[in-house]
């Protein structure tokens, strides 16, 4: 396996496809104004209410004032500067801190909402913390037989196992089964990984499907409208039937949800059986003729523009 860094991959962005009146008061209670406002009784003592928000302009966290006052950057809780910087996701940081591996001045951090302008004396395993580099993605060619995860207890292979060496830290964004090949994106922006992740973002991912047994082209077309199965409501799905192979279907499924085996729990309700699966595409990514088990560099060119079709804009 090797690296094609390098080589870095050109490509064309396109933009991702795709109450009630308040509650009144119960009666009663003190004369109305004429135009049926209620009066509030005299106390003697003002009754100016703040806003959340103007109170706590008047009293910052202290983090908050100390930025304001040196001109720095408004402070951010330390789990999303480190996930910025490539360490590990949010949820890992959390658990990181949890164990006492992380650490700010010498002392180890007690909360994940600690919030700080820089990583400036922020260690983790005793090691100091780089400014956050520039967003990195990376096309991985998943092969078959390896789980998408840092480490299995079970020790089965992950994808670490898989990786070519020269790579930086990377995340992988979403997960593929372990016995799905074709693209990984793999990022070291814990940011970027969870704006992707999060479902609003709506990003198609695409799948060709080799399935065991028959179905119709009306059959695949009906999944554009949804469905429901043992209580899991899937949303729109483009299906296309490509080419038969014996009472075997090749079908191109496009979806934008990527719930758990969504692909093959579809699949499974139309009275097929996957016995291959390979996810193509991932927005206007594609696997295209990367090699398995090789990795390929996406332009910062074409990362920056793809970021900005994203719901949000960059992260």
């Amino acid at each position: 396996m090797g690296t094609a860094s390098d080589k870095e991959k050109e490509l064309t962005v396109e933009p991702p496809k795709k109450s009630g009146s308040p509650r009144r008061g119960a009666g009663g209670g003190g004369p109305k104004r004429p135009d049926g406002a209620r009066q509030r009784p005299a106390t003697g003592k003002s009754t100016v209410r703040r806003s959340p928000r103007a109170a706590q302009e008047a009293n910052p966290h202290p983090a908050r004032a100390a930025a304001a006052a040196s001109g720095k950057n408004e402070p951010q809780r330390i789990a999303k500067l480190l996930a910025r910087a490539g360490v590990a996701s949010r949820r890992e940081i959390e658990r990181m801190i949890a164990d006492g591996r992380i650490a700010l001045d010498g002392a180890p951090v007690d909360t994940p909402a600690t919030l700080l302008t820089s990583l400036h004396g922020v260690t983790v395993d005793g090691v100091a913390i780089a400014a956050p580099a520039p967003t990195r993605l990376f096309l991985f060619h998943k092969p078959t037989g390896c789980l998408t995860t840092e480490r299995d207890p079970a020790g089965r292979p992950t994808i670490y196992d898989r990786l070519p060496d020269g790579l930086p830290r990377v995340m992988p964004i979403g997960r593929l089964d372990m016995n799905t090949e074709g693209l990984l994106l793999l990022t070291t922006d814990g940011g970027f990984k969870r704006q992707m992740e999060l479902p609003a973002t709506g990003v198609p991912r695409t799948y060709r499907a080799r399935a065991f047994g028959e179905v119709s082209q009306q059959q695949l077309e009906d999944l554009f409208d949804g469905l429901e199965i043992d209580g899991i409501r899937y949303g729109q799905i483009e299906a296309n039937l490509e080419r038969r192979t014996g009472r075997n279907q090749w079908i191109e499924m496009t979806l934008t949800e990527g719930k758990n085996r969504e692909v093959r729990r579809v699949l499974e309700h139309l009275g097929l059986k996957v016995n291959r699966l390979i996810r193509t595409a991932y927005g206007p990514f594609s696997l295209g003729e990367l090699a398995v088990g090789t990795v390929e560099e996406v332009r910062q060119h074409d990362l920056i523009l793809f970021r900005k079709t994203l719901k949000g804009g960059a992260a």
